[in-house]
């Protein structure tokens, strides 16, 4: 990978090289001009044209082509290989380029027209038509075709020799808009030649500057709408990234989104991801060439603890640490990028590139920036999500302490001193002693059924051991064996991994659910939807029996210590969710369950999940 890196770079120096070898050569073949003022107003357009370039891939193409060829059409070629080269070296400048760039953009540039100028007069012979004006169109015509198939060629050699992948949808992408670049330089070569055929008067400055004006205009017009696209294309996929990773907060593999929807987000050669645990480090997420082996979680405290805003690192050796040591040495810029939420460092994200200064784009930084926030939200929501759990699983704990302390030990309390006392009054009074045995025994027997329920209650959830359909399918055909009852199950949208919290507790209320219709509503059939939404996680379960009255039914809940109406919702509000139960007496029970999902959610689409039963 280094070697393919350094056949590039000697390649682009052999072509900046010859290029500004050319350019001082014909500088020195210029003949002084009496007016200058269209061919400066002729090299602004040009500057124009390449500064508002339509980005194409990783690199940029423009449709400045007629402006060239009228430079040279009307003052030579020595004065366009200067001029074009000097005006594309301005704008490299302007935009701030690497230096390797700076100076080969203009020098590929003027080596392409040059070969295309040279090879064009080695055919002029073989394409002489009898009409002048059609000898100078063919001869436009194929001087474009040339310096396009040169350009290309050039580019497409760099792009080859670089240790990033060119595909062939790549190339197929940049020859497409290059294309359409040429396409409108013909057209508007064929306007240059039409207009110029008829007598029209002396030709001057204004003549030429509302001749290109449009061709200026529709070259700002083109890099706006181009730059636009580039920004929808980034909003959404910031959004798809956003997304996914806030639909997958529940689950352990979380990050792995970010393997297929991030490099449609930033294009980087490398990322990688630390997230600060208590006081450690852990690097999360890698892609590119990283050495992981090298990463020391105390030089990192040291190193992130200082970093609050994105910092731009445009050349490896300037580095302040992290990237330049677990980042391999092809990599040559990065962007440090920490996760912050409520003035807490929770992370920190490295993104880099193969080439220094490659991170000069605002809109890459602010992008960064904005995915950085993001995440920072999705890290500190799945932490607080976490720790909810291991609440509740504490105080579930606590509470069957509390119950076995309460009960179980009280009872093994009794019965060890009933038996004690039943010890002392054998010999006195053997009837009694008896009668005290007889009970103590009762009082055994009963503490066994609560220990019995009590290590029930601590074993792995259905849930948890097979997962929440699977639980529900198991339970749905122990129903129908045990009862003859009827239950049709659906299961809509892609399934999705959630929390064990939620899934328990959807587990619960089915199970309250479908046992209140088998043990109170007499139907026959019950219908079973689970649904999984863009938005939410639906659970519902219907049954066809005689009903029931809510209002009194939530009356008789307070006075009952089973897993009502109440308890049902106490749970799913616990997991954030809602319950809603739809009944009237002789029509029916219908039991609703909705968890939102965390975050954003997900793009709009249809559900089939509007029951209309």
């Amino acid at each position: 990978m280094h070697r393919k890196e350094t056949n590039a770079k000697l390649f682009m120096t052999l072509v900046s090289t010859i290029g500004f070898m050319l350019v001082t050569m014909h500088l020195f073949q210029l003949q002084p001009l009496e007016d200058p003022i269209i061919l400066l107003l002729f090299a602004v357009f040009l500057a124009v044209c390449d500064y508002y370039s339509i980005p194409v891939w990783k690199g940029n193409t423009t449709i400045n082509f007629p402006i060239v060829f009228i430079v040279y059409l009307v003052y030579g070629l020595s004065y366009t290989i200067v001029v074009y080269a000097l005006v594309v070296l301005a704008v490299n400048i302007i935009n701030r380029r690497p230096i390797r760039i700076l100076f080969f953009n203009p020098a590929q540039l003027v080596l392409s027209f040059y070969a295309a100028v040279q090879l064009t007069d080695l055919l002029s012979p073989y394409i002489m038509l009898k009409s002048t004006i059609m000898d100078r169109f063919m001869e436009y015509v194929i001087l474009l075709f040339l310096f396009h198939i040169f350009n290309n060629l050039i580019v497409d050699i760099v792009l080859y020799l670089r240790p990033q992948l060119y595909s062939f949808q790549a190339w197929k992408q940049k020859t497409l808009s290059e294309l359409s670049s040429g396409i409108i330089s013909l057209v508007y070569g064929f306007m240059l030649f039409s207009l110029g055929s008829q007598n029209r008067g002396e030709i001057d400055f204004f003549s030429f500057f509302f001749f290109y004006s449009p061709l200026v205009g529709l070259s700002l017009l083109s890099a706006v709408i181009s730059r636009l696209r580039k920004e929808k294309n980034r909003l959404k996929a910031l959004f798809t990234v956003t997304s996914e990773l806030n639909t997958m907060v529940p689950t352990e593999d979380f990050l792995e989104g970010l393997q297929t929807s991030f490099p449609d987000f930033i294009d980087a050669d490398a990322e990688a991801l630390w997230i600060k645990e208590g006081d450690i480090w852990n690097l999360h997420y890698m892609q590119g060439d990283i050495h992981k082996e090298r990463i020391l979680s105390k030089e990192i405290d040291q190193l992130f603890e200082t970093i609050t805003s994105p910092i731009v690192i445009n050349n490896r050796k300037e580095d302040i640490g992290i990237a330049s040591l677990c980042f391999g040495n092809n990599l040559k810029s990065f962007v440090y990028a920490p996760l912050i939420i409520e003035k807490e460092l929770i992370g920190m994200f490295i993104f880099a590139r193969s080439r220094t200064k490659s991170f000069v784009e605002e809109d890459d930084i602010r992008s960064i920036a904005t995915f950085a926030n993001q995440l920072a939200i999705v890290l500190k929501t799945r932490a607080l999500i976490q720790e909810k759990e291991k609440r509740l699983i504490l105080e579930e704990r606590n509470r069957i302490a509390r119950e076995i302390h309460d009960g179980v030990a009280q009872s093994l309390a009794g019965a060890v001193m009933s038996l004690e006392t039943a010890e002392r009054k054998f010999r006195i009074n053997p009837e009694e002693t008896l009668h005290i045995v007889s009970s103590s025994i009762l009082k055994l027997r009963e503490s066994l059924k609560e220990v019995r329920e009590s290590i029930y209650a601590l074993r792995p959830y259905p849930t948890e051991r097979v997962g929440l359909i699977a639980a529900l399918r198991k339970k749905i055909n122990d129903v129908m064996e045990e009862y003859g009852v009827l239950v049709h199950f659906e299961i809509h949208g892609k399934e999705e991994e959630l929390s064990t919290m939620m899934e328990r507790v959807l587990f619960d209320v089915f199970q309250e659910s479908i046992a209140n219709s088998i043990k109170h509503s007499g139907t026959a059939s019950v219908d079973v939807l689970l649904s999984y939404q863009s938005e939410q996680i639906v659970l519902r379960v219907k049954d066809y029996g005689i009903g029931f009255s809510l209002f009194h039914e939530m009356i008789k809940a307070k006075d009952t210590s089973h897993f009502g109406i109440l308890n049902m919702n106490e749970s799913i509000e616990t997991i954030n969710g809602s319950l809603q139960i739809d009944s009237k007496e002789g029509e029916g029970t219908k039991v609703s369950v909705m968890i939102p999902k965390i975050g954003l959610g997900g793009e709009d689409r249809h559900d089939k999940c509007h029951d209309s039963r």
